[in-house]
């Protein structure tokens, strides 16, 4: 499975793209940050974001793609700009039909370090081990798009099952269903 990571910002946006193997065996096959200017229109920033991001989804053509989700922020402009490029980036695979994925960065933490509340250095020294580099990616949200594909690939697969559970459960709720109606029926026709 090819997974692009995506840890979206305005002024720094990390890409990476990761092939899945067999087991835990993850490979890495390109990191990226996409900068904007602070001082750079918004309409502007998210089009660079945007037209980077899609450069990616067309040259790499990935599976799917794992998206960090906007959880909660102190700042609401942070957390604004981090949801607007994270938005143009799904859209971005919408149109491509690319699946999308959104992971919490506890989800990630928790994945790569095995700790739901590691600090940056923690996930970046986890990275640098799983994916044997020989140095350590930079910055920071270079590591955290890394983070993001590895999580998806190791979660893929049971996300798989619990959706195919869900469904093979709902389809036996309809039966059952059906199956009273049936039987509500034959009781009133007495």
């Amino acid at each position: 499975m090819r997974v692009m990571g995506v840890d979206p910002g305005l002024t720094r946006c990390g890409l990476s793209l990761v092939e899945g193997g067999v087991g835990r065996q993850v490979i890495a096959l390109d990191v990226d940050v996409v900068r904007t200017p602070s001082d750079m229109p918004l309409p502007e920033r998210l089009l660079r974001i945007s037209e980077t991001a899609e450069y990616w989804m067309d040259t790499h053509r990935p599976d799917v793609i794992a998206i960090e989700r906007v959880f909660a922020q102190h700042q609401v402009s942070t957390a604004m700009g981090t949801a607007q490029a994270g938005g143009v980036i799904a859209l971005a695979a919408a149109k491509r039909s690319i699946r999308v994925s959104f992971h919490t960065p506890s989800e990630v933490k928790s994945a790569v370090t095995g700790n739901g509340r590691a600090d940056k250095a923690q996930v970046t020294t986890m990275i640098t081990r799983i994916l044997a580099l020989q140095q350590k990616p930079t910055p920071a949200d270079a590591a955290d798009a890394l983070a993001l594909a590895i999580c998806h690939c190791w979660r893929a697969p049971l996300l798989d099952r619990m959706a195919q559970a869900e469904a093979a459960a709902q389809e036996q709720k309809k039966k059952y269903e059906a199956r009273l109606r049936e039987q509500r029926k034959a009781v009133r026709a007495k």
